[in-house]
């Protein structure tokens, strides 16, 4: 079995360690989008995320990874139809990867030929969809991702199920995942319904700080040489920071955010004309996951000073008289919201 590169050993790359770990603690967040230069460790940091996340409980014999906690979700395909929701077991925190050229048949799921043909009764093979449900959706080159597939990932986003509709089948299953996209913007755009539906967007560079470099190559180097061995040095590290994230899951229906913090929220989205009310809510939800990493049971103006531009820069609309990037406006927007 391949052993992961450790989360905690990654040197650099800060804004997306921390918005992958907010993710990770309130899925309601929304997905990441990571966009930057190629060799920047993103698929790395997505994969060791996987790894250190704490595994979950599961129905036993699902296909769905229903969760054996709440019954008002259980996939009627095996849960709510038979007796196996009394039992459960542990699993890791699935990470699905999606290919580029991936079918619709294969990310939705569809019939399964060898039991028609076997048994002469129509049954369900699960999809892409359906194996990342409570976990993470992975897909690298986001911006290149066939409109099709967008308009299946935005259903399912929307509704939190998947509903396929193939030779006669007709399956209803829960699809509840947080996607996670890479990306390099040179190689074009992203549709503007699949972008808003990322909570929080991170750029990545190469970093020019030159002893930063040198340990990078330095690590990488001792894992690749001896992958374990590696790991088992990081080991420590690693179980303390997966111990923050269930501490922070725990708490963060306590946590605190105080009247003063959500004005603070709509007037940074009022300054910069978000459009609707979803930068709102992710601002916020995105600073109460970050405090309760931190275990603070109260939001401040802090957090939202450190989530703000993960959460408003792709969510702007352009300004033909404002040359400015997005990441100037959040800021000059945040500098008059929080000097007020």
């Amino acid at each position: 079995m391949a052993v992961s590169y450790p989360f905690s050993a990654i040197v650099g790359q800060e804004d997306m360690k921390q918005a992958l770990l907010i993710a990770a603690v309130d899925h309601t967040v929304g997905g990441v989008l990571v966009f930057g230069d190629r060799g920047t460790g993103k698929s790395t940091i997505v994969r060791a995320l996987a790894a250190l996340l704490p595994p979950m409980q599961v129905v036993h014999q699902c296909k769905y990874n229903c969760d054996p906690s709440n019954r008002m979700s259980h996939c009627v395909d095996a849960c709510q139809a038979g007796k196996s929701a009394r039992r459960s077991r542990r699993v890791p925190v699935p990470v699905v990867d999606l290919p580029l050229g991936a079918t619709e048949d294969r990310v939705v799921g569809t019939l399964d030929l060898e039991s028609a043909l076997t048994t002469g009764r129509k049954s369900f093979e699960p999809g892409l969809l359906a194996r990342a449900h409570r976990g993470f959706l992975y897909i690298d080159e986001v911006n290149l991702l066939e409109d099709h597939l967008v308009d299946t990932l935005l259903d399912a986003a929307a509704s939190g199920e998947n509903v396929v509709e193939r030779e006669g089948l007709s399956v209803r299953h829960p699809a509840r995942f947080v996607l996670i996209g890479s990306g390099n913007p040179e190689e074009g755009e992203l549709r503007p319904q699949l972008l808003d539906r990322f909570g929080l967007f991170v750029e990545v560079k190469t970093t020019v700080d030159l002893q930063e470099r040198i340990e990078i190559v330095r690590r990488r180097d001792e894992y690749e040489r001896d992958p374990a061995g590696f790991a088992r040095r990081w080991r420590r590290k690693e179980g303390q920071l997966r111990k923050r994230i269930v501490a922070a899951r725990l708490q963060l229906d306590e946590v605190v955010v105080p009247e003063g913090v959500l004005e603070q929220a709509t007037r940074l989205c009022m300054a910069l004309g978000t459009d609707g009310l979803r930068g709102e809510l992710t601002l916020v939800r995105a600073a109460r996951a970050l405090a309760s990493l931190e275990l603070r049971e109260y939001v401040s103006g802090s957090e939202l000073r450190r989530v703000a531009p993960a959460v408003l820069k792709h969510r702007l609309r352009r300004d033909p008289l404002d040359e400015a990037g997005s990441g100037v406006r959040v800021d000059r927007a945040m500098a008059e919201v929080f000097a007020a």
